[in-house]
């Protein structure tokens, strides 16, 4: 029955494209000549700072693949978006890059810790921590995406760790994100030093990247750390976290200074599977926020969950939270959250959106 079950997630889950994957050749830099044609002058650049602990792709030394690093990679890529982009999706390139119509790599630098750091400042800062089933140049370039179309001041920050980047690869997906757990706590530390609890690091974990966030944040509370988590707004989008670890998890981490955000949809079928695979044990990001089970673990937690489900989107259920945070109004990622700073479960018309 087993084999069955994985046989159906592969066949069923939304992640899976009919199209061929992007590869990671749209990360190497485009020419200089080529920047100089005049249909670019309404394409738009933005710096995405990465840290990663994928190794090195050994057959693309420019990216990185699904080995794990020893330790962390830090750096940036420069990422022009098209004149033409249209908001919440990633124009892939279909060959040559075409910086008129796709969005193209114009520059990558590798950093030792300190200098990235330091570049990095005490700037507004979000982290984005993705999911599974997910290749480098795919994580790397929906965040620029998100942070093009969000309008969100300040530098945002790849968290990337070692995902096979395949529907098959849930289990060894699940052991790469565990393996990073000890390098993300260490960069939430890093980014928070010295910085107001007034202006905190956001960290959004998306799905599988949700379940490493939140164990991020344990090892960060049993290690005695808790000026790290006052210093972090924490967001986890349709996450892949068994209800009951959930709870144990927030057991040890206990309120945060500013309340965690779950954004979850009850037609999520990724989670839907992942809950089969896990004897039909619940998924965080499918919480009906009607239980009133739900309600009385919000409260009592002191979390917010968010019923996203009606937002329009033409993402998949398990990507809408795309559509949400590629809003056109400014700073649209903040407003989310205002007006709303008591623990809860929601529906997204009680948050006026």
């Amino acid at each position: 029955m087993r084999h069955i079950a994985l046989l159906a997630l592969m066949l069923i889950l939304p992640l899976v494209a009919c199209a061929p994957r992007p590869g990671p050749d749209v990360l190497l830099p485009v020419t200089a000549p080529v920047l100089q044609d005049p249909a670019l002058q309404g394409s738009k650049k933005t710096r995405i700072w990465m840290v990663t602990t994928r190794a090195r792709d050994k057959t693309a030394p420019w990216s990185f693949g699904q080995d794990r690093a020893p330790a962390p990679s830090y750096g940036y890529f420069d990422i022009s978006i098209p004149p033409g982009h249209k908001s919440g999706a990633i124009d892939w390139p279909k060959g040559r890059p075409d910086p008129a119509k796709d969005f193209v790599t114009l520059d990558q630098v590798a950093l030792p810790a300190r200098r990235f750091l330091q570049d990095v400042g005490n700037d507004q800062i979000g982290v984005y921590v993705h999911g599974y089933n997910t290749s480098f140049q795919e994580a790397l370039y929906r965040l620029a995406q998100l942070s093009a179309d969000a309008h969100v001041d300040g530098k945002p920050i790849l968290f990337s760790w070692p995902s096979q980047a395949h529907i098959a690869g849930y289990i060894a997906d699940r052991d790469g994100a565990d393996y990073s757990r000890s390098a993300l706590a260490g960069l939430m530390s890093d980014l928070t030093r010295g910085r107001s609890t007034k202006k905190p690091v956001l960290i959004l974990g998306h799905s599988m990247g949700g379940r490493l966030t939140m164990e991020a944040l344990r090892q960060l509370k049993l290690s005695g750390r808790s000026d790290v988590l006052d210093r972090l707004e924490v967001v986890l989008a349709a996450p892949d976290i068994d209800i009951d670890m959930f709870r144990e998890q927030m057991a040890v981490i206990g309120p945060l200074k500013h309340p965690l955000t779950v954004l979850v949809s009850s037609d999520d079928k990724a989670l839907a599977f992942s809950a089969r695979l896990a004897a039909r044990h619940g998924r965080l990001g499918t919480a009906d926020v009607h239980d009133p089970g739900i309600r009385k673990m919000a409260q009592n937690l002191g979390i917010r969950i968010i019923d996203i489900t009606d937002l329009p989107s033409e993402d998949p259920a398990h990507s809408r939270y795309v559509s949400l945070l590629s809003g056109a109004e400014e700073n649209a990622v903040t407003s989310i959250f205002e007006g709303l700073r008591q623990a809860g479960a929601y529906a997204l018309d009680q948050i006026g959106l």
